[in-house]
């Protein structure tokens, strides 16, 4: 598989955006709907560098309709983030607090590190 430029310029673009409304909603209480905006980027950003992110989207919505975990570690991967991103989402709205600003950076991180690691290993220059 390989990266193009287009998808890493826009996984990229959707991880800094990402990183940077989680620093704004921590600063600023009523930025508080930044951080649906920032988990929704990461996983847009994780999307972009794995391919075509409607195909991938896809692909994981059918997976959590069937309702077996699958055995490939990305896809995987790709449904309990968006589960966590669902369940942080539906408690968000009722408490902001720090085990949940906790858990959304640790969805960030971990987005970052794929991407990372994923762009490092499979870019077309």
């Amino acid at each position: 598989m390989l990266v193009d430029v287009y998808q890493k310029g826009w996984a990229l673009r959707y991880l800094r955006e990402a990183i940077e409304e989680i620093k704004i909603a921590r600063r600023d209480g009523r930025a508080f709907n930044l951080i649906f905006d920032a988990l929704k980027k990461a996983e847009m950003a994780v999307y972009y560098s794995l391919g075509e992110p409607l195909f991938i989207e896809g692909i994981v919505n059918e997976v959590l309709e069937r309702g077996v975990m699958p055995n490939n570690p990305i896809l995987k991967y790709l449904v309990e983030m968006k589960k966590s991103i669902s369940i942080l989402e539906s408690t968000l709205h009722e408490h902001v607090g720090n085990k949940s600003l906790r858990e959304v950076d640790e969805i960030v991180s971990r987005a970052s590190v794929l991407i990372n690691l994923i762009i490092s290993l499979c870019v077309e220059d």
